[in-house]
Protein backbone atom coordinates (compact mmCIF):
# COMPACT_ATOMS: atom_id res chain seq x y z
CA UNK A 1 0.00 0.00 0.00
CA UNK A 2 1.24 3.44 -0.88
CA UNK A 3 3.24 5.56 1.54
CA UNK A 4 1.47 8.75 2.59
CA UNK A 5 2.22 11.58 0.21
CA UNK A 6 0.84 15.00 -0.57
CA UNK A 7 -1.29 15.46 -3.66
CA UNK A 8 -2.04 19.12 -3.08
CA UNK A 9 -1.82 21.38 -0.10
CA UNK A 10 -5.17 20.02 1.12
CA UNK A 11 -5.54 16.59 -0.48
CA UNK A 12 -3.36 13.67 0.60
CA UNK A 13 -3.31 9.93 0.12
CA UNK A 14 -2.79 7.81 3.21
CA UNK A 15 -2.59 4.08 3.84
CA UNK A 16 -5.69 2.68 5.51
CA UNK A 17 -4.39 2.57 9.08
CA UNK A 18 -2.23 5.71 9.13
CA UNK A 19 -3.27 9.23 10.08
CA UNK A 20 -1.77 12.42 8.72
CA UNK A 21 1.42 13.06 10.72
CA UNK A 22 1.13 16.13 12.88
CA UNK A 23 -2.36 16.99 11.64
CA UNK A 24 -4.57 17.49 14.64
CA UNK A 25 -7.65 17.83 12.45
CA UNK A 26 -7.60 14.26 11.13
CA UNK A 27 -7.67 11.55 13.81
CA UNK A 28 -6.70 8.01 12.94
CA UNK A 29 -10.15 6.61 13.65
CA UNK A 30 -13.15 8.89 13.81
CA UNK A 31 -16.28 7.95 15.72
CA UNK A 32 -19.28 7.75 13.37
CA UNK A 33 -22.07 10.19 14.13
CA UNK A 34 -25.16 8.64 15.67
CA UNK A 35 -27.77 9.43 13.05
CA UNK A 36 -29.11 6.17 11.74
CA UNK A 37 -30.28 5.48 8.21
CA UNK A 38 -33.95 4.57 8.21
CA UNK A 39 -34.20 0.77 8.51
CA UNK A 40 -36.06 -1.34 6.02
CA UNK A 41 -39.68 -1.92 6.95
CA UNK A 42 -40.57 -5.17 8.75
CA UNK A 43 -40.82 -7.98 6.25
CA UNK A 44 -38.92 -6.01 3.62
CA UNK A 45 -36.78 -8.48 1.71
CA UNK A 46 -34.56 -5.83 0.11
CA UNK A 47 -35.94 -6.31 -3.37
CA UNK A 48 -34.73 -2.88 -4.50
CA UNK A 49 -31.33 -2.25 -2.89
CA UNK A 50 -30.65 0.79 -5.11
CA UNK A 51 -33.42 2.74 -3.35
CA UNK A 52 -31.78 5.24 -1.01
CA UNK A 53 -32.77 8.18 1.21
CA UNK A 54 -34.15 11.30 -0.43
CA UNK A 55 -31.65 14.13 -0.94
CA UNK A 56 -31.31 16.99 1.52
CA UNK A 57 -28.95 19.93 1.86
CA UNK A 58 -29.51 20.23 5.60
CA UNK A 59 -26.58 19.78 7.96
CA UNK A 60 -26.63 16.95 10.49
CA UNK A 61 -24.11 15.75 13.04
CA UNK A 62 -22.00 13.88 10.47
CA UNK A 63 -21.74 16.91 8.18
CA UNK A 64 -20.88 19.10 11.17
CA UNK A 65 -18.13 16.68 12.23
CA UNK A 66 -16.61 16.67 8.73
CA UNK A 67 -16.63 20.47 8.65
CA UNK A 68 -15.05 20.65 12.08
CA UNK A 69 -12.29 18.31 10.90
CA UNK A 70 -11.75 20.45 7.81
CA UNK A 71 -11.47 17.44 5.50
CA UNK A 72 -13.58 14.71 3.95
CA UNK A 73 -11.93 11.31 4.44
CA UNK A 74 -12.53 9.15 1.36
CA UNK A 75 -11.70 5.49 0.82
CA UNK A 76 -10.61 5.03 -2.79
CA UNK A 77 -8.60 2.85 -5.13
CA UNK A 78 -5.36 4.03 -6.70
CA UNK A 79 -4.92 1.08 -9.06
CA UNK A 80 -8.14 1.06 -11.14
CA UNK A 81 -7.36 2.66 -14.48
CA UNK A 82 -9.71 5.54 -15.29
CA UNK A 83 -11.62 5.09 -12.01
CA UNK A 84 -9.12 5.73 -9.22
CA UNK A 85 -5.48 5.66 -10.35
CA UNK A 86 -2.23 7.60 -10.54
CA UNK A 87 -2.03 9.67 -13.70
CA UNK A 88 1.34 10.40 -15.41
CA UNK A 89 1.81 13.41 -13.11
CA UNK A 90 1.54 11.12 -10.09
CA UNK A 91 -1.81 12.58 -9.00
CA UNK A 92 -4.92 10.62 -8.10
CA UNK A 93 -7.33 10.82 -11.01
CA UNK A 94 -10.37 9.10 -12.46
CA UNK A 95 -14.16 9.01 -12.50
CA UNK A 96 -14.49 8.07 -8.83
CA UNK A 97 -11.99 10.73 -7.78
CA UNK A 98 -13.98 13.38 -9.67
CA UNK A 99 -17.07 12.38 -7.68
CA UNK A 100 -15.19 12.59 -4.37
CA UNK A 101 -14.13 16.12 -5.27
CA UNK A 102 -17.73 17.10 -6.07
CA UNK A 103 -18.85 15.84 -2.65
CA UNK A 104 -16.02 17.69 -0.88
CA UNK A 105 -16.82 20.91 -2.73
CA UNK A 106 -20.47 20.73 -1.70
CA UNK A 107 -19.77 20.05 1.98
CA UNK A 108 -16.56 22.04 2.49
CA UNK A 109 -16.56 24.53 -0.38
CA UNK A 110 -13.26 23.19 -1.75
CA UNK A 111 -12.84 20.05 -3.92
CA UNK A 112 -9.31 19.55 -2.60
CA UNK A 113 -10.17 19.31 1.09
CA UNK A 114 -9.94 15.54 0.99
CA UNK A 115 -7.87 12.94 2.81
CA UNK A 116 -7.68 9.97 0.44
CA UNK A 117 -7.13 6.55 1.98
CA UNK A 118 -6.13 3.73 -0.37
CA UNK A 119 -8.11 0.68 0.75
CA UNK A 120 -8.23 -2.87 -0.65
CA UNK A 121 -11.55 -4.27 -1.82
CA UNK A 122 -12.02 -6.41 1.29
CA UNK A 123 -11.53 -3.44 3.65
CA UNK A 124 -14.16 -1.11 2.24
CA UNK A 125 -16.86 -2.08 4.74
CA UNK A 126 -14.58 -2.38 7.81
CA UNK A 127 -13.16 1.09 7.10
CA UNK A 128 -16.66 2.55 7.16
CA UNK A 129 -17.82 0.63 10.20
CA UNK A 130 -14.89 1.67 12.38
CA UNK A 131 -14.96 5.30 11.22
CA UNK A 132 -11.60 5.28 9.45
CA UNK A 133 -13.25 6.89 6.41
CA UNK A 134 -16.36 9.02 5.89
CA UNK A 135 -17.19 7.65 2.45
CA UNK A 136 -16.03 4.94 0.09
CA UNK A 137 -16.07 5.79 -3.62
CA UNK A 138 -14.43 2.75 -5.12
CA UNK A 139 -16.58 1.10 -7.83
CA UNK A 140 -18.58 -0.47 -4.99
CA UNK A 141 -21.67 -2.42 -6.01
CA UNK A 142 -24.87 -1.80 -4.07
CA UNK A 143 -26.46 -5.05 -2.89
CA UNK A 144 -28.63 -6.38 -0.09
CA UNK A 145 -25.81 -8.17 1.72
CA UNK A 146 -23.73 -5.01 1.98
CA UNK A 147 -26.76 -3.00 3.13
CA UNK A 148 -26.69 -5.07 6.30
CA UNK A 149 -23.42 -3.32 7.21
CA UNK A 150 -23.31 0.04 5.42
CA UNK A 151 -25.54 2.63 3.77
CA UNK A 152 -25.43 3.59 0.10
CA UNK A 153 -26.23 6.61 -1.98
CA UNK A 154 -28.33 6.31 -5.08
CA UNK A 155 -26.58 4.58 -7.97
CA UNK A 156 -24.06 6.61 -9.95
CA UNK A 157 -22.99 3.99 -12.53
CA UNK A 158 -24.30 0.76 -14.04
CA UNK A 159 -21.97 -2.17 -14.72
CA UNK A 160 -22.05 -5.96 -14.97
CA UNK A 161 -19.81 -8.92 -14.19
CA UNK A 162 -17.87 -10.27 -17.17
CA UNK A 163 -14.84 -12.43 -17.91
CA UNK A 164 -11.49 -10.97 -18.97
CA UNK A 165 -9.10 -13.41 -20.65
CA UNK A 166 -6.10 -13.45 -22.99
CA UNK A 167 -7.03 -13.09 -26.65
CA UNK A 168 -5.44 -16.50 -27.32
CA UNK A 169 -7.50 -18.17 -24.57
CA UNK A 170 -10.20 -20.77 -25.21
CA UNK A 171 -12.35 -19.20 -22.50
CA UNK A 172 -15.56 -17.95 -24.09
CA UNK A 173 -17.30 -16.36 -21.11
CA UNK A 174 -18.93 -17.22 -17.80
CA UNK A 175 -19.75 -20.74 -18.91
CA UNK A 176 -18.43 -24.31 -19.12
CA UNK A 177 -15.25 -23.06 -20.81
CA UNK A 178 -14.04 -22.07 -17.32
CA UNK A 179 -13.68 -25.72 -16.26
CA UNK A 180 -10.18 -26.38 -14.94
CA UNK A 181 -9.14 -22.75 -15.48
CA UNK A 182 -7.62 -20.62 -12.71
CA UNK A 183 -9.99 -17.67 -12.34
CA UNK A 184 -9.00 -14.62 -10.34
CA UNK A 185 -11.30 -12.33 -8.35
CA UNK A 186 -10.75 -9.64 -5.71
CA UNK A 187 -11.48 -10.68 -2.13
CA UNK A 188 -14.79 -9.28 -0.93
CA UNK A 189 -16.00 -8.50 -4.45
CA UNK A 190 -19.29 -9.46 -6.05
CA UNK A 191 -17.25 -11.42 -8.59
CA UNK A 192 -15.84 -13.59 -5.80
CA UNK A 193 -19.37 -14.23 -4.53
CA UNK A 194 -20.59 -15.13 -8.02
CA UNK A 195 -17.76 -17.59 -8.56
CA UNK A 196 -18.44 -19.19 -5.17
CA UNK A 197 -22.06 -19.74 -6.22
CA UNK A 198 -21.30 -21.08 -9.71
CA UNK A 199 -17.68 -21.88 -10.52
CA UNK A 200 -18.26 -24.00 -13.65
CA UNK A 201 -15.49 -26.26 -12.38
CA UNK A 202 -12.89 -23.49 -12.34
CA UNK A 203 -10.16 -23.05 -9.74
CA UNK A 204 -10.90 -19.81 -7.84
CA UNK A 205 -7.97 -17.54 -6.96
CA UNK A 206 -8.61 -14.62 -4.58
CA UNK A 207 -6.38 -11.53 -4.30
CA UNK A 208 -6.61 -8.30 -2.26
CA UNK A 209 -7.11 -5.91 -5.20
CA UNK A 210 -8.42 -6.16 -8.72
CA UNK A 211 -5.16 -4.99 -10.31
CA UNK A 212 -3.45 -7.99 -8.69
CA UNK A 213 -5.56 -10.19 -10.95
CA UNK A 214 -4.25 -8.48 -14.07
CA UNK A 215 -0.67 -8.85 -12.84
CA UNK A 216 -1.20 -12.55 -12.17
CA UNK A 217 -2.77 -12.98 -15.60
CA UNK A 218 0.24 -11.31 -17.21
CA UNK A 219 2.57 -13.60 -15.23
CA UNK A 220 0.65 -16.69 -16.30
CA UNK A 221 -0.41 -17.49 -12.73
CA UNK A 222 -4.13 -17.38 -13.58
CA UNK A 223 -6.05 -18.02 -16.79
CA UNK A 224 -8.81 -15.46 -16.53
CA UNK A 225 -10.42 -12.76 -14.42
CA UNK A 226 -13.99 -12.07 -13.39
CA UNK A 227 -14.74 -8.46 -12.54
CA UNK A 228 -17.06 -5.60 -13.37
CA UNK A 229 -16.94 -4.92 -17.10
CA UNK A 230 -16.45 -1.24 -16.31
CA UNK A 231 -13.19 -2.09 -14.52
CA UNK A 232 -12.19 -4.75 -17.02
CA UNK A 233 -12.50 -2.30 -19.90
CA UNK A 234 -9.81 -0.19 -18.27
CA UNK A 235 -7.59 -3.23 -17.75
CA UNK A 236 -8.02 -4.25 -21.39
CA UNK A 237 -6.97 -0.74 -22.39
CA UNK A 238 -3.81 -1.14 -20.31
CA UNK A 239 -2.97 -4.55 -21.80
CA UNK A 240 -3.97 -5.10 -25.46
CA UNK A 241 -3.26 -8.85 -25.15
CA UNK A 242 -6.46 -9.36 -23.10
CA UNK A 243 -10.12 -8.87 -23.92
CA UNK A 244 -13.61 -9.13 -22.47
CA UNK A 245 -15.30 -12.38 -23.53
CA UNK A 246 -18.92 -13.46 -23.42
CA UNK A 247 -21.65 -11.16 -22.16
CA UNK A 248 -22.17 -9.52 -18.77
CA UNK A 249 -23.99 -12.01 -16.55
CA UNK A 250 -25.18 -9.55 -13.91
CA UNK A 251 -26.51 -6.00 -13.73
CA UNK A 252 -24.88 -4.04 -10.93
CA UNK A 253 -24.93 -0.45 -9.75
CA UNK A 254 -22.13 1.46 -8.06
CA UNK A 255 -22.96 3.67 -5.09
CA UNK A 256 -21.15 5.85 -2.59
CA UNK A 257 -20.95 3.82 0.64
CA UNK A 258 -21.21 5.38 4.10
CA UNK A 259 -21.62 4.36 7.72
CA UNK A 260 -25.15 3.18 8.55
CA UNK A 261 -25.40 5.83 11.28
CA UNK A 262 -24.64 8.69 8.87
CA UNK A 263 -28.12 9.33 7.50
CA UNK A 264 -27.50 13.05 7.08
CA UNK A 265 -24.41 12.33 4.97
CA UNK A 266 -26.34 9.84 2.81
CA UNK A 267 -28.96 12.50 2.07
CA UNK A 268 -26.29 15.11 1.38
CA UNK A 269 -24.42 12.84 -1.04
CA UNK A 270 -27.71 12.10 -2.80
CA UNK A 271 -28.20 15.86 -3.19
CA UNK A 272 -24.73 16.11 -4.72
CA UNK A 273 -25.60 13.28 -7.11
CA UNK A 274 -28.85 15.02 -8.12
CA UNK A 275 -26.83 18.08 -9.08
CA UNK A 276 -24.12 15.92 -10.67
CA UNK A 277 -26.64 14.26 -13.00
CA UNK A 278 -28.48 17.47 -13.91
CA UNK A 279 -27.85 19.13 -17.24
CA UNK A 280 -28.20 16.28 -19.70
CA UNK A 281 -25.24 16.01 -22.06
CA UNK A 282 -23.59 18.96 -20.33
CA UNK A 283 -23.99 17.59 -16.80
CA UNK A 284 -20.97 17.16 -14.53
CA UNK A 285 -21.61 13.40 -14.74
CA UNK A 286 -21.36 13.37 -18.55
CA UNK A 287 -18.33 15.65 -18.45
CA UNK A 288 -16.58 13.24 -16.07
CA UNK A 289 -17.61 10.28 -18.24
CA UNK A 290 -16.20 11.85 -21.40
CA UNK A 291 -13.00 12.84 -19.61
CA UNK A 292 -12.26 9.55 -17.89
CA UNK A 293 -14.29 6.63 -19.24
CA UNK A 294 -15.47 7.18 -22.79
CA UNK A 295 -12.12 6.26 -24.39
CA UNK A 296 -12.17 2.80 -22.74
CA UNK A 297 -15.91 2.32 -22.17
CA UNK A 298 -17.80 3.96 -25.04
CA UNK A 299 -21.54 3.95 -25.60
CA UNK A 300 -22.80 5.05 -22.18
CA UNK A 301 -25.62 7.56 -22.66
CA UNK A 302 -26.00 8.76 -19.09
CA UNK A 303 -26.19 7.85 -15.41
CA UNK A 304 -28.78 5.50 -13.92
CA UNK A 305 -31.93 7.20 -12.64
CA UNK A 306 -32.08 7.59 -8.85
CA UNK A 307 -34.46 5.55 -6.72
CA UNK A 308 -35.70 6.55 -3.27
CA UNK A 309 -37.38 4.62 -0.48
CA UNK A 310 -38.73 7.40 1.73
Amino acid sequence: MAVACALTAAAVLLPLAQAAPGNGHVPQVREPARMAVAPLAPGDTCQDPEASLRPSGLDGSTIQRIRAAGHLVAGVDQNSFKWGYRNPAGELDGFDIALVKAIAKDILGDPNKVIYRAIPTSQRIPALKDGTVDIVVRTMTINCKRLEDVAFSTAYFEAGQQVLAPKASKITGYDASLKGQRICTAAGSTAEAALATQSYGSVPVSVPNQLDCLVRLQLGEVDGIITDNALAAGQAAQDPSVQLVGSPFTKEFYGVAMNKDAGDLVRRVNKVLEDYRAGGDNSPWMTAYRTHLQPVLPGVSGPPAPKYRD
